[in-house]
């Protein structure tokens, strides 16, 4: 069993920059790929980044690339979304989430039902 906890979120203007945390406990992270997702007011939650176990491959949503860099120290236990450029559009609660452990493919990361494990979200509000 794996709890997980975000923080850092909060208010950012426009073009800002912010980092959030997941914080794991229950179980060591290096076993877990892990991923980010978020969900803004009456829409689906989609899926930001993802992380491989290692690290060693990351994978991102056409909208947050080249802005966002999702990073783990399992040594810490701890995954980080660093957020940079932000934009209004970028607004949400911001999720993290573990899988069961294992080894999956890109395309699994994205899709939140691979998911087993999640936080209790962290707000992101970016001003005009």
């Amino acid at each position: 069993q794996v709890q997980l906890a975000e923080s850092g979120g909060g208010l950012v203007q426009a073009g800002g920059s912010l980092r959030i945390s997941c914080a794991a406990s229950g179980r060591t992270l290096s076993t877990y790929g892990m991923g980010w997702f978020r969900q803004a007011p009456g829409k689906v939650r989609e899926s930001v980044a993802a992380i491989s176990l290692s690290g060693g491959r990351t994978y991102y949503a056409d909208s947050v690339k080249g802005r966002f860099t999702i990073s783990r120290d399992n040594a810490k236990n701890t995954v980080y979304l660093q957020m940079n450029s932000l934009k209004p559009e970028d607004t949400a609660v911001y999720y993290c989430a573990a899988p069961p452990s294992g080894y999956y493919s890109p395309s699994q990361y994205y899709t939140d039902s691979l998911y087993t494990y999640w936080g209790q979200g962290t707000q992101v509000t970016v001003s005009s």
